[in-house]
This record gives structure tokens, sequence and C-alpha cells, in this order.
């Protein structure tokens, strides 16, 4: 009678550990999808905000062409009173 209850008890704690590593996997499976999950969400907010500062870098490098022409330079020079130099002004410096 021993015999039978020992063999049982050996048996219910093999369910036990089988049941126990299951569950043990479950949550395992669950943080890596969690985690899986935010890296995809953090890589896609990273790469919207790659575009956006890639737009805001065109837009950037627009306004400083147009901001360096030389049209625009001599424009608000003569409305300094600036003007170009005449030729016996220019001294060049070897």
């Amino acid at each position: 009678m021993e015999r039978v209850a020992r063999e049982r008890r050996s048996g219910m704690a093999i369910w036990v550990a089988l049941i126990v590593i299951f569950m043990a996997e479950l949550l395992v499976y669950s943080w890596c999808r969690v985690q899986y999950r935010q890296t995809a969400y953090a890589i896609t907010e990273a790469s919207q905000e790659q575009q956006r500062l890639m737009a805001v870098k065109r837009r950037l490098k627009a306004e400083e062409a147009c901001l360096k022409s030389p049209d625009r330079i001599r424009r608000i020079a003569e409305k300094r009173g600036l003007v170009m130099p005449g030729p016996k002004q220019v001294v060049a410096i070897p």
C-alpha cells in the first residue's frame, strides 16, 4: 500500500514539475513577445523622427542656399550704402 502511495506522489511530483516548466515557458514567451512589440514601436518612432529630421534638414538647406545667394547679399549691401570697390581701391596682397 505504501508503495502505491509513493508511486502516486512521484507521479504527482512529475506532473507538478511539468506544469511549472510549462508555465515558466509561457511566461518567458510572453515576456519575449512584449519586448518584441516594444522594440518594434521604438524602431517605428525612431524611423518617423528620422524622416521628420530629414525634412527639416532639407528645408534648412534650401533656406541656407537662399540666404547665401549673391543677389540677396548684394541687395542688402546696396541698401546699407555699400558699393563694389573700384579698380584703384583693390590692393593685391602677395
